[in-house]
């Protein structure tokens, strides 16, 4: 799927992080909420529908969660807090707030923190989102996911066009930063209709959208029926079709691509994802919350959460966390995994910053002849500071790790 008129790698405004480190290495803390009024056909995330939820009870957890893990990992700065569900904008405002004071508490916290939370256009009211302003939340991501009725009810959302443009209309007077999600290369989405609905959202005024392809899942409803035989996401010259004109609209509306579904204007990143893509440490909160934290003899260590609610709270009271898995992270696994996610961006990786976070030379990890091969045919850019995609590698980039990454274990 390449785009000729896609920004080049270099051509972001993506925040630079130098290197080495800070004596505080960046902590991007993730709180997973995750409890839904309905769930998605297309949605794998850990997500719950419960008739009655203890809020408070499961905020003091999150709280009590968080206090534990920073007596574990007190090294750090907090950069970002990201509110992640399911539906955080089905929590109380107050438990919003003492989750953020918790943070607060735990750790020294960035004067220019980054505080997201995600929220569903169904769930929008004035009160509640002027509470959760109150609470600290500064950037606030909302589901839109599409903007045609009909499109809407196939993916099983709860708002309808108009409940999405006021919940946005609200959010862009209440935050100062706000994102929008989209999911297009939907069944018998056509380009013309595709350019229309991407040109109302760029019309809105967000710094940042999200769009994704959409894509059957394992587990989810839209995969039960796609087995059955239904025809539920658009064919693959289609999707390639949306993915040039998305570049091309977003591109010359000031929201580039900075990662391969990311879009924003200039200093309107997301920095929290930024810290996953560049192999930043990160602390999980919540059900099914995942975390990537030093390790105590060093290296990284991968932390996974009890994905249940219930059985995630009572290891919580009964233990401080709600762990179900700690692995250490070899070296080798950690580098490979910062080469798979730096190759989203945009800027790509930034080789002195992936030595210092994973301790291996990027030309250590990867394939070069490979690389070299790949450059000679347009798909990286291999500068003296940077490997990066070019926009006619974007699109194929997991062909491209197979080839940067399975060529070099053979070595």
């Amino acid at each position: 799927m390449p785009s000729a008129t896609a920004p080049t790698p270099f051509a972001s405004s993506s925040p630079a992080v130098s290197a080495p480190e800070p004596a505080r290495a960046p902590l991007a803390v993730y709180v997973h909420w995750p409890f839904c009024a309905r769930k998605c056909p297309y949605c794998d995330f850990n997500s719950h529908v419960r008739k009655e939820v203890d809020a408070a009870r499961f905020g003091a957890a999150l709280v009590r969660e968080i206090e534990t893990t920073a007596a574990h990992h007190p090294e750090h700065v907090v950069a970002s807090i990201f509110f992640g569900g399911g539906t955080p904008s089905l929590m109380p405002a107050d438990v919003v707030a003492r989750v953020v004071d918790a943070v607060g508490t735990a750790w020294p916290v960035a004067d220019d923190v980054e505080i997201t939370l995600e929220a569903n256009p169904s769930s929008a009211e004035a009160e509640r989102f002027a509470g959760y302003r109150a609470a600290g939340v500064n950037r606030l991501s909302l589901g839109v996911q599409a903007l045609d009725d009909g499109a809407l009810r196939f993916l099983g959302r709860l708002h309808d066009v108009r409940t999405a443009l006021a919940a946005l209309g609200l959010a862009l007077e209440v935050f100062p930063r706000v994102s929008a999600d989209l999911i297009y290369a939907r069944p018998g989405q056509t380009p013309d209709a595709w350019r229309r609905e991407l040109a109302r959202a760029l019309a809105l005024g967000v710094g940042h959208l999200s769009l994704y392809q959409l894509s059957i899942e394992p587990g989810t409803a839209f995969h039960r029926r796609a087995a059955a035989g239904a025809a539920l996401a658009a064919d693959p010259d289609r999707a390639a079709d949306l993915y040039d004109l998305t570049q091309e609209m977003t591109a010359a509306a000031g929201l580039p691509a900075y990662e391969i579904s990311n879009h924003a204007r200039p200093g309107a990143e997301s920095r929290h994802n930024l810290a996953y893509w560049q192999a930043g440490h990160y602390a999980g909160i919540g059900p099914g919350a995942h975390g990537r934290l030093p390790a105590a003899g060093g290296g990284v260590c991968a932390v996974a959460n009890h994905r249940r609610p219930e059985r995630w709270l009572a290891a919580v009271e009964a233990a401080g966390l709600g762990r179900e898995r700690v692995e250490a992270i070899d070296p080798e696994t950690r580098a490979r995994e910062a080469v798979m996610m730096g190759l989203r961006l945009v800027r790509g990786i930034d080789k002195a910053l992936f030595r210092a976070r994973t301790g291996r030379a990027l030309a250590a990890v990867v394939d070069m002849e490979a690389v070299h091969r790949l450059a000679g045919a347009g798909f990286l850019v291999d500068g003296s500071d940077r490997l990066a995609a070019t926009p006619e590698g974007r699109p194929v980039l997991n062909a491209l790790l197979r080839e940067l990454l399975l060529a070099s274990s053979r070595h």
